[in-house]
């Protein structure tokens, strides 16, 4: 089929084609950009944490109404961390003093050497009086998990006492010592100048994200520290249990520790996934927003390119009957409106990739997205040419069954 009677054909009438033309390029810019953030907003929200067996986990936190003094507070958490071991299905107890994806935690400034001016890092500092290496199932990959006799006793109220040694998650420590081989040994500083204060990296886990789980590597800047502390109105414990038995161990702990408290206690139970739920929420509700409007976006495009065949094939109806008389087959016919709308779509098409473009370019100057892989605009001209395609071989099938006397008869 030649192409330079559809191309003289277009010229004609050129306020249809170009309407279309812009609808697939403005939709087709939208669609491929708007794929590329559902895509990093789900690789985001299924970044792991570097716990084991999240799903299993979950933070008990405890207020005793009746605190009393540091002595008492001691006992009391020593209580506390027994009832909760006694619970059938519980795997593991640690005292925490904040969560990974809890979006609620602490952060400080981590130096290399005390004559800095300016901190290295800004890190989480998670802190326990037990293994959190064991409850969470952070992967060590150098070094050891703590001591029992390297974990301080520290009322916050009135010491100055500080935990001596620390485990470091393998992003801080290649932030902290780049092109490091070793990390076990190194002296980390809280703060800059003369009153920060040394910890000694014993180990280094491979992953543990902040509570904030910020995008990028500082999302898993993270120190573990330990220190039973004391002067704390709330104390909260995280608790591994058995697979499959969360939701039951959740329920059985709280009981135990108002039984076993002698004073009212007020409880709040949270487990990961929840969490993890509600730290990502807002990126899912914004992927569904996303795929909504592309959806919406592709239903208007088909239905602007069924709308516009319809008529021009009412429009020519004379000229199709004339053709039918004169040979044509409905193939031709057929072929005739495929090939029309084909030009149409790929000029929309290659408009569509620059504005793509364009548009990414802003995101990545002012919202620091990445850069637009290329399989999208290939997948976004495929789709749209398909599109066009199936929107117009409906109208373009009508056509090319109209017999010729009806065709002439009715123009």
């Amino acid at each position: 089929m030649e192409i330079r009677p559809i191309l003289s054909a277009l010229l004609r009438n050129k306020t249809g084609p170009v309407l279309v033309a812009i609808q697939v390029a403005l939709s087709l810019g939208i669609l491929a950009n708007a794929l590329h953030i559902v895509q990093v907003r789900q690789a985001v929200s299924a970044r792991p944490t570097g716990l084991e067996r999240e799903e299993d986990i979950y933070v008990i936190s405890v207020r005793h109404l009746k605190q009393g003094g540091h002595e008492e507070q001691l006992a009391t958490q020593r209580r506390d961390t027994a009832t909760l071991r006694a619970v059938p299905g519980v795997l593991s107890v640690s005292e925490t003093s904040q969560m990974p994806l809890s979006r609620s935690g602490n952060y400080t400034g981590l130096a290399v050497d005390r004559k800095q001016t300016r901190t290295t890092a800004q890190s989480t500092s998670y802190n326990s009086a037990d293994s959190l290496v064991k409850t969470w199932g952070l992967k060590l990959i150098e070094g050891r998990d703590f001591y029992p006799n390297e974990v301080p006793e520290i009322d916050i109220t009135t010491s100055d006492d500080f935990p001596k040694v620390g485990i470091v998650s393998r992003a801080l420590a290649e932030k902290m010592w780049p092109g490091q081989s070793s990390y076990v040994g190194k002296t980390v500083y809280f703060g800059t100048g003369d009153k920060s204060r040394s910890v000694q990296v014993v180990g280094v886990v491979d992953r543990l994200q902040t509570p904030s789980a910020q995008i990028g590597e500082t999302g898993e800047f993270s120190i573990i520290t330990p220190a039973r502390l004391t002067g704390n109105e709330v104390v909260s414990y995280t608790v591994r249990a058995e697979p499959g038995q969360l939701e039951r161990v959740m329920k059985e702990t709280e009981e135990a520790i108002r039984k076993a408290s002698p004073s009212p206690v007020v409880m709040r139970t949270k487990s990961v996934t929840e969490f993890r739920t509600d730290r990502y929420r807002a990126d899912r509700a914004l992927a569904w927003m996303l795929v909504t409007v592309s959806v919406l976006l592709l239903l208007i495009t088909a239905s602007g390119i069924v709308g516009m065949a319809s008529l021009w094939v009412t429009q020519r109806r004379k000229q199709i009957g004339v053709r039918r008389a004169l040979g044509a087959r409905r193939i031709d016919i057929l072929r005739y409106f495929i090939t029309e709308n084909f030009m149409i779509t790929s000029t929309g098409v290659a408009a569509g990739l620059l504005i793509a473009l364009g548009l990414n370019q802003l995101l990545v100057s002012q919202l620091e997205m990445t850069r637009l892989p290329f399989g999208y605009l290939l997948g976004g001209a495929v789709i749209f040419w398909a599109l066009g395609v199936m929107a117009v071989y409906g109208p373009a099938w009508r056509a090319a069954s109209i017999s010729p006397a009806t065709a002439t008869r009715s123009a």
